[in-house]
């Protein structure tokens, strides 16, 4: 199935179509480019673990070009983490990016299994720079990248061995995606996903909780939800990994570099007080 052939159907609503807008518009977003920049790999999604200390008490360029090294070397860690958890893989096995932003997670999948990995996203620019990515590094024969929805990928029933999404299930209806991804995934296939989502016990979104919903145009999930909608849809958790506090000091180091946007405060106030958490859940086809 072409581009040409989806592109009538893939924006389906309003939503759709200025989530979109956001991501074909904010291409110079220094943040994802001046990361990927330093291994070409390039990821929309944050980071985890500890950082190097030392970054901070550099001087300058010097201090700027290490911290541009360390946080880029913390997102490539939380995308590490989340391969982990796709099960044991070949080179035979196809697998899906459901929302696959410039591609980086993509790549690293390919590179670690030999997989063929089919990306999805509804951000025409996204696509266009992660194909040329692909071109650019070889990868083309086995890695690509479709301007389509994840609520409606195109695939082969039951053709992925593994499906993930990084930090983009906030753009889609919970039920809507499960339903897709269980559709295209083999029985006892691997899904992932790593995602922020509210806490149900605070009641609601928090205020920091919805400074984030407004400032990236998304709609962030309470916790409840994804068990709910991973249960109606035949993927049963196989772990769920609570990395919350694993991902403060990505937010802190950010918080405090050349490269703060104004959106870190919200969420490491989110994150603290507790309405906020950031969550790996694996779950398997049945």
């Amino acid at each position: 199935m072409t581009t040409s052939q989806q592109t009538p159907t893939v924006l389906r609503t309003d939503f759709q179509k200025a989530v979109a807008a956001y991501w074909d518009t904010n291409v110079n977003d220094p943040v994802n480019l001046a990361l990927g920049e330093v291994d070409e790999l390039y990821h929309h999604h944050y980071g985890i673990g500890a950082y190097d200390p030392t970054v901070l008490g550099a001087a300058g360029p010097d201090r700027e070009q290490r911290t541009v090294r360390e946080l880029h070397r913390l997102e490539s860690a939380q995308a590490d983490l989340l391969l982990d958890h796709l099960g044991p893989l070949t080179p035979r096995d196809r697998l899906l990016d459901a929302g696959s932003g410039r591609g980086g997670t993509s790549f690293m999948a390919h590179r670690r299994y030999g997989s063929q990995v089919d990306g999805v996203s509804i951000s025409r620019y996204q696509v266009d720079f992660a194909n040329t990515q692909a071109r650019q590094h070889g990868h083309d024969q086995k890695v690509r990248f479709h301007f389509r929805n994840m609520l409606d990928t195109g695939l082969e029933t039951g053709s992925r061995q593994a499906a993930w999404t990084n930090e983009t299930t906030m753009y889609v209806d919970l039920d809507q995606a499960f339903a897709e991804f269980s559709r295209v995934l083999a029985v006892g296939g691997r899904y992932v996903c790593i995602t922020g989502c509210s806490n149900d016990l605070t009641g609601g979104r928090s205020q920091a909780v919805s400074r984030i919903d407004t400032h990236y145009t998304c709609n962030i999930h309470p916790r409840s939800a994804y068990f709910k909608a991973l249960a109606a849809n035949g993927l049963v958790p196989v772990a769920v990994t609570d990395l919350t506090a694993l991902t403060i000091p990505y937010w802190e180091l950010r918080a405090g570099s050349h490269l703060a946007t104004g959106i870190e405060e919200s969420f490491l106030t989110a994150y603290k007080e507790g309405s906020f958490h950031y969550l790996l859940i694996a779950a398997d086809r049945v």
